[in-house]
């Protein structure tokens, strides 16, 4: 499973806003009939799932921007694709806060 981290800065717009975007954006991940899991940060959001069907939905994604009106976009992806076990979302916010709690044990 992998996990795409993206962040979507449009330009060319009278506006320096950017929730009409990310807005958007949510909604085709939505409604996407992918099999994938989705979280909204303050600065990003996050998707996992198949490689190969991350790949299709961020160049979806990619058009968002143009589709509302923007005339230039700049698109920021990081991937994580461990291949060597099972790995997801829950799973690495789950590794952290374990080890988080052993420290808060150690004092």
């Amino acid at each position: 499973m992998a996990i795409a981290d993206i962040t979507v800065i449009p330009l060319g717009k009278e506006t320096t806003g950017v929730s009409d975007v990310v807005a958007e954006i949510h909604s085709l991940l939505e409604h996407t009939a992918e099999p994938v899991s989705v979280q909204l940060t303050p600065m990003s959001t996050l998707i996992e799932g198949d490689a190969a069907v991350l790949y299709s939905l961020l160049a979806e994604i990619h058009e968002v921007p143009f589709k509302l009106g923007f005339k230039r976009t700049a698109v920021n992806i990081r991937i994580d694709d461990r291949r060597d076990k099972d790995s997801n979302m829950a799973g690495k916010l789950a590794s952290v806060n374990t080890r988080l709690k052993d420290k808060d044990g150690d004092e």
